[in-house]
């Protein structure tokens, strides 16, 4: 099954609960929550009390996506907050197996991102023990950036990767794959072809008729799937 996780980082703040509810009432899977510090990319975003206040009004997925150095000493309190999943990055981890770990043992899911110019090939060791794998298409940091055209062979490569290293190419056991960054309505279907299973998409769901993006993104997932 395909999933949408809009992200909220592109919503408007003013209107965040009623925008929640739309994206949830149309068939959202999720919500993507991007946590920035300001260090690990150059951004700043919001933290735990947005998410505890999210988290009273809904029961969706929340798809936490920490953006931050050494994610490890925050886990506890996105899990108390209400994380349903925790995606750390590769890069961001001074021991990225103990911090897989603790977002586990706290109870969670737990997912593994890499930013573009890192290689697939550093989550082979990781495969078997995470929920989902990130592949940013973008630079973090940053909404509204175009896609970039790298994402593809990646997406390949690591569907590739998992066949051979799990045994199967997709199914239960096998982590989902989520492509975070210049997702639209234009270039989704290529990047489900390409092996995604989970779609974060921000600017192209919030901007506009939320409603009728949300609509067209789930109806583009759900024909990938029965193709």
């Amino acid at each position: 099954m395909n999933w949408l996780s809009p992200s909220i980082l592109a919503a408007d703040f003013n209107r965040l609960g009623e925008q929640i509810r739309i994206v949830r009432d149309c068939g959202a899977h999720a919500l993507h929550f991007d946590v920035m510090d300001g260090m690990f990319v150059p951004s700043i975003s919001f933290g735990m009390p947005v998410l505890a206040s999210i988290r009273k009004e809904t029961d969706l997925l929340m798809d936490v996506h920490l953006m931050v150095r050494e994610p490890i000493r925050y886990v506890d309190d996105f899990v108390k907050s209400g994380a349903d999943l925790i995606t750390v990055h590769y890069e961001a981890c001074v021991n990225v197996m103990q911090t897989i770990l603790a977002v586990r043992e706290a109870g969670v899911k737990v997912g593994l991102s890499i930013r573009p110019e890192t290689p697939v090939s550093v989550l082979r060791p990781f495969l078997d023990k995470v929920d989902l794998i990130l592949i940013m298409s973008v630079d973090p940091g940053f909404g509204g950036q175009k896609l970039m055209e790298g994402t593809y062979d990646k997406l390949r490569e690591l569907r590739a990767m998992m066949a051979d290293t799990l045994g199967a190419a997709a199914g239960e056991g096998v982590p989902r794959v989520e492509v975070d960054g210049g997702i639209n309505l234009d270039n989704v279907a290529d990047i489900l072809a390409a092996g995604a299973d989970t779609i974060v998409a921000g600017s192209a769901v919030f901007r506009g008729d939320i409603a009728d993006n949300t609509k067209k993104f789930l109806e583009i997932l759900a024909r990938d799937a029965a193709e």
